[in-house]
């Protein structure tokens, strides 16, 4: 074994935690300048391994620990971990954790990081070698000084330290202190011997005249108990008597008490009747009052209403004679439209083909005309022109001409085409949209109709929803009321049953049925009392049996009783009981199978998975019928025994039992909790129910609404939106008329397109003809014959196209004017009638059409509601009515239960006076018996026959006869009474004292024999320790001075002398008869030893020695640790620690015994041990220690 590694923390110099290692298993030398540290580690080791460091007081711990600058320290450590191969510390382990902790209010001590006690930590460091008695593993600064200093009388005591003495001589001390108290106890008892002696000789001399007295006496006590047993059976018979009495009227008592308790539940039940109906009653005058408002509502509502319908049916009259005026003038107005219109389409046919004929007429002449001009323009130019090339040219310069011209004609042609096709396509499209927006105002009341349908349901679902919000709104009100009265109930009932438990276990009880919602503990499952039911006739001996464990509450298992334990003392929220099923195991019981023992167990319901529970609690108790039977199944069988009356026999023995106030139930209480919890719970959940469905009715009532609002919003954007579309048709028949007559402009303007580009293609035509044509300066005779007879044919093609036109001419202007009448006059004031019915509507249809549907349709939902509301009032009315005469009953019988119940309480009361009377009588006989007996017993022990000897005579014989001997009695006066019984208990005490001191000299001659033994046992261990040390001392010193030899001398009383030759014999002689001698005279030659010195030779082993007085600073230092080594050899250590033990040896001794060192620390590898050393120059440049 030895040290691997040391941890410093806050001890003395060392502030941080500081790690030392590691160690070599054999030497280590530490080193270092005079403050670094060496010592201070030295005392870490030491303040962890040594005594030197026990019982500080505050101001010793204080220095320990680290002073210097920065935050203060608290507390220090210091932590050796050994290597433990060796198994020198019996732990199992290879390696051992030791740590000790010092701060200002503690000093605690750890093993392998768990807490130890100082005792175990010393123990375990002997077990491993580290000897209290010798403490020389550790040597320090100034031991080796010190041990050089010794005087002879000093060491001696250290040899006996080391040899262990110290037991012995606290055993001795220990023996010595019985055998001085055992001598004081033994002079007491002579002192009380010799006063009992002198007594018991007084005695002997009272004995014979209390003979006479005695004999005078027992004739005293005979009569005395005679005539006290005559009063006390007398008084006996009487107390009979009373408790006879006392049981009659204690059952009429029961029974009146019971008849009492009875009344006081049927007075509680109809209390709670009343307090019900009442409270009905009340729900129902708030319904009949809102249902009065409701009713005086709906009348104003339907008088309104009624007076709205009447306007509306007398304005609904005069619209309809408006109306009939209006539609005589519109059909005038649509007859002389139709015939206008009827003249207008028979004049356009024969328009149309006096157009056609008028352009074929122009044609015809045209071409004719175009035709002669042609010629005669030819026959002109024939003139002109010399040759056929320069007409050629000429004609081909008018055909060049006249091509941009017919380009420009069939440019305009195209456009005309396109614009006439674009003008058709326009008015057929304007015309469809007329006819769409004539259709959409005929088809307006229909629309109108239809959108009053929408806005009448939208109305019936408005009123539907907000009648159906009323009836939330009164039921919540009525539901808050009932749920204000469940919480005062269940305040009460809380209140009740917080009275049956302490504070603490109220308060606990709140707190987890808290922590089971909040944190979703599924395994709390409630108190017994929540989990049973029982039968009224076995509640009273179940709480009997239980008793507070009615409110240890059942859990699963003991992780979540620990989970809730935790949780109620971190919030401090009360103290419970918890029964987790895991861990219970309830004892199976023999119980008797008897009809007057019932097993309270199976009188009890509950769920199996609770059985555990309820078996641990109830399953050794059973039902008896009285106290007796109970006691008798409790001894027979080992069970408890309860009756239905509460009276309770434990097994062990108990019995329990008297008066139990029945009114005051905890399992009642607890059935009273837990229904208003659930009548509470069910109503909140209702009325969170409630105001969730209210809240969903306010959002469907804001839909509807809404819905209403956008319907009524539609039907004025529809209504007003007739007054645009007529405007828009207006607008779009005067837009088709104009496109019309651009229409007529387009197509005469295409006819005279159609005309110039014929006429220039027939011009081009004659020009190319001509050019085909020979040269010539007349015209052919062809051409001249076609010239004369174009001349009459265009005249007469002139007077045709006049006449057509002229007809034409006439054929328009009809047309014209039947169109301008039309657009001008008629439909204008068609439209105009239309618009006005149009406004009528507007103004009126809704309030003289819709509007009387609409209040007849209200006024008959009114009426409705109201013949609902007046059936409502008359159903509250029935039942507030019948309520009143429920109550009225109630109150009767209430008055009637109470005379009762007054009735009983006055006999109860009488019955309790008879009781108390009886009571005090009971009292006085008692006591009057108590005296009698105590009489009695003052007589003690009476002679045999003493009753039969005075029983025949009469009462008043004895007394006189009684008197005559206690005359008598009065001459022994002086007689000491207790002569007899004082003689004997002395002599009992002279017995017992004397008994007593044969024990004590027993034991003070065992005492003195374990003094002596102990005595020597403490020789032979100084005299063994003696020899060990001294023989090593001479091999040491032998070793560290070979040229030198040393020896230990033992001093005695009668030897003057120091030379001590006879001692040295003790250590060489061998021989068996002197053993034998030294045996017999040890202990006379302990008990005279004087001191132990020591004899050196540093130069020769021959020559004279010195006594250690005589040496130098440096031999004395050697010769200490000569004496160190040697006592460490005697009994070894697992490791040594010395510091600065060479301070004053010189070169050679040093070496000498850092050899000895070396030779320790190789031996040590063998036995796993571990040494080491500490070295200083005379600077103090240097230390080691381990």
């Amino acid at each position: 074994m030895y040290i691997k590694q040391v941890i410093i923390q806050g001890f003395k110099s060392y502030k941080e935690q500081t790690v030392i290692e590691p160690f070599s298993p054999k030497h280590n030398v530490i080193v270092g300048r005079n403050g670094s540290g060496k010592s201070n580690f030295f005392a870490a080791i030491r303040f962890v391994l040594g005594d030197a460091y026990t019982q500080m007081g505050r101001e010793e711990r204080n220095a320990l620990l680290h002073e210097g600058t920065g935050a203060a320290v608290m507390s220090a450590f210091v932590e050796i971990i050994f290597d433990n191969s060796d198994d020198r510390f019996p732990t199992g382990k290879p390696e051992l954790i030791l740590r000790r902790t010092i701060g200002i209010k503690k000093d605690e001590y750890s093993l392998d990081r768990k807490n130890a006690t100082k005792t175990d930590v010393m123990h375990l460091l002997e077990s491993a070698g580290f000897s209290r008695s010798n403490p020389y593993y550790i040597v320090p600064q100034g031991r080796v000084t010190a041990l050089t200093n010794m005087k002879d009388a000093e060491r001696l005591n250290l040899l006996k330290e080391v040899a262990g003495t110290q037991v012995y001589e606290a055993r001795r001390t220990e023996s010595l202190k019985i055998m001085s108290e055992t001598k004081n106890k033994r002079e007491k008892i002579n002192e009380l011997l010799e006063y009992i002696e002198e007594r018991l000789s007084e005695l002997e001399e009272e004995k014979e005249e209390l003979k006479d007295y005695q004999e005078k006496d027992r004739e005293r006590r005979c009569l005395q108990y005679t005539i006290d047993h005559r009063e006390q059976t007398a008084i006996a018979n009487e107390l009979e008597n009373l408790a006879e009495q006392r049981q009659t009227s204690v059952d009429d008592t029961d029974g009146g008490a019971e008849r009492f308790i009875e009344g006081e539940r049927v007075l509680a039940e109809i209390s709670a009747q009343i307090s019900e109906l009442k409270q009905q009653m009340e729900f129902m005058k708030v319904d009949k009052r809102q249902l009065e408002d409701e009713r005086k509502e709906a009348t104003k509502s339907r008088a309104k209403l009624e007076l709205d319908v009447k306007n509306l049916k007398d304005g609904q009259l005069t619209a309809q004679q408006a109306k009939a005026q209006y539609e005589t003038e519109l059909r005038t107005l649509q007859t002389s439209i139709q015939e206008h219109e009827d003249e207008l389409r028979e004049i356009l046919p024969e328009y149309n083909d006096k157009l056609e004929e008028e352009a074929i007429a122009k044609s015809e002449h045209e071409s004719a005309e175009a035709t002669r001009r042609h010629l005669y323009e030819k026959q002109g130019r024939n003139a002109r022109f010399r040759n056929k090339k320069e007409r050629d040219d000429w004609l081909r310069d008018q055909i060049n001409d006249s091509y941009p011209q017919l380009a420009k004609i069939k440019a305009l042609r195209v456009q005309n085409a396109e614009e006439i096709a674009e003008l058709e396509k326009e008015i057929a499209e304007s015309e469809a949209e007329i006819e769409r927006l004539r259709e959409q105002l005929e088809s307006r009341g229909a629309s109108e109709d239809a959108m009053q349908m929408q806005v009448e349901h939208a109305k019936a679902d408005r009123d539907r929803l907000m009648d159906e919000r009323k009836e939330l709104w009164r039921e919540d009100a009525k539901l808050d009321s009932v749920l204000s009265n469940a919480q005062s109930e269940l305040r009460q009932a809380e209140k009740e049953l917080a009275q049956t438990m302490d504070r603490n276990t109220s308060r606990g009880l709140a707190a987890v049925r808290r922590i089971k919602q909040q944190y979703g503990l599924a395994g709390v499952y409630g108190t017994l009392a929540d989990l049973v039911e029982v039968d009224g006739r076995y509640r009273r001996a179940v709480e009997v049996t239980a008793g507070q464990s009615l409110f240890h509450y059942v859990v699963d298992n003991d992780d979540t009783a620990t989970k809730v334990i935790e949780i109620l003392q971190k919030e401090k929220l009360g103290r419970l009981t918890f029964i987790p099923l895991n861990r219970v195991n309830p004892k199976k019981v023999n119980m008797p199978n008897a009809n007057d023992a019932l097993p309270m167990i199976e009188r009890l319901r509950f769920d199996s998975i609770y059985e555990r529970a309820f078996q641990q609690v109830f399953g050794q108790t059973i039902i008896c019928p009285s106290l007796t039977i109970a006691g008798q199944y409790a001894r027979s069988h080992g069970v408890n025994g309860v009756t239905l009356d509460g009276d309770r026999s434990d097994k062990k023995g108990a019995f329990t039992g008297g008066s139990l106030d029945t009114r005051h139930s905890r399992l009642q209480a607890v059935r009273n909790v837990s229904k208003w919890r659930d009548e509470v719970d069910r109503h909140r959940e209702r009325s969170v129910e409630i105001k969730s469905i209210l809240e969903r009715k306010d959002q469907e009532i804001t839909q509807a609404v809404g819905n209403l609002q956008k319907l009524e919003q539609k039907r004025q954007q529809q209504e007003s939106s007739y007054g645009p579309l007529r405007q828009e048709l207006r607008s779009k028949a005067s837009n088709l008329d104009n496109k019309k007559d651009s229409l007529d402009k387009k197509r005469r303007a295409k006819a005279n397109i159609e005309a110039s580009f014929k006429s220039l293609n027939d011009q081009q035509a004659a020009h190319e003809a001509e050019i085909a044509s020979p040269f010539k300066k007349d015209l052919t005779a062809e051409e001249e014959t076609t010239l004369k007879n174009l001349v009459p044919t265009v005249q007469d093609l002139r007077r045709r196209y006049s006449e057509i036109s002229s007809a034409r001419s006439d054929l328009e202007s009809r047309k014209t004017i039947l169109e301008i009448e039309l657009r001008e006059n008629l439909r204008p004031r068609l439209d105009q009638l239309k618009s006005q019915e149009f406004d009528n509507s507007e103004r009126g249809g809704i309030s003289l059409g819709g509007n009387v549907k609409e209040a007849q349709s209200d006024l008959k939902r009114i009426n409705k509601a109201l013949d609902a509301i007046e059936s409502k009032l008359q159903e509250t009315d029935s039942q507030i009515e019948s309520a009143t005469t429920s109550i009225a009953k109630l109150d009767n019988q209430h008055a009637q239960t109470l005379a009762d119940q007054a009735e009983i309480a006055r006999t109860i009361e009488k019955a309790q006076k008879r009781m108390e009377k009886s009571i005090q009588k009971r009292r006085v006989l008692t006591q009057q018996a108590q005296d009698v007996a105590a009489r009695i017993r003052d007589l003690g022990l009476l002679p045999h026959g003493a009753l039969e000897k005075y029983e025949k005579l009469k009462s008043d014989q004895m007394v006189k006869k009684l008197h005559k001997v206690n005359e008598a009695l009065k001459k022994y006066g002086h007689v000491n009474k207790k002569a007899f019984e004082q003689y004997i208990n002395f002599t009992t005490q002279q017995e017992t004292l004397t008994k007593r001191r044969e024990e004590l000299d027993s034991s003070h001659a065992s005492i003195e024999e374990l003094i002596h033994i102990l005595d020597q046992r403490k020789d032979e261990a100084t005299e063994r320790t003696f020899k060990q040390v001294s023989r090593e001392f001479a091999g040491v010193f032998e070793k560290l001075v070979p040229a030198g030899r040393g020896r230990l001398i033992i001093q005695r009383k009668a030897d003057k002398q120091a030379d001590g030759e006879g001692d040295d014999d003790s250590e060489n002689d061998n021989d068996d008869e002197q053993q034998r001698q030294q045996q017999q005279q040890r202990r006379d030659r302990v008990e005279n030893y004087t001191g132990v010195g020591i004899s050196v030779s540093f130069n020769s082993k021959h020559d004279e020695q010195q006594r250690i007085q005589q040496l130098s600073g440096g031999q004395k230092s050697l010769c200490a640790l000569a004496l160190v080594f040697a006592i460490q050899r005697c009994d070894p250590a697992p490791f040594y620690l010395f510091d600065e033990i060479d301070a004053n040896l010189d070169a050679q001794y040093r070496t000498a015994v850092a050899n000895m060192l070396k030779s320790i620390s190789e031996r040590s590898t063998q036995s796993q041990s571990q040494s080491a050393q500490g070295t200083s120059s005379a600077n103090g440049g240097a230390r080691g220690r381990e």
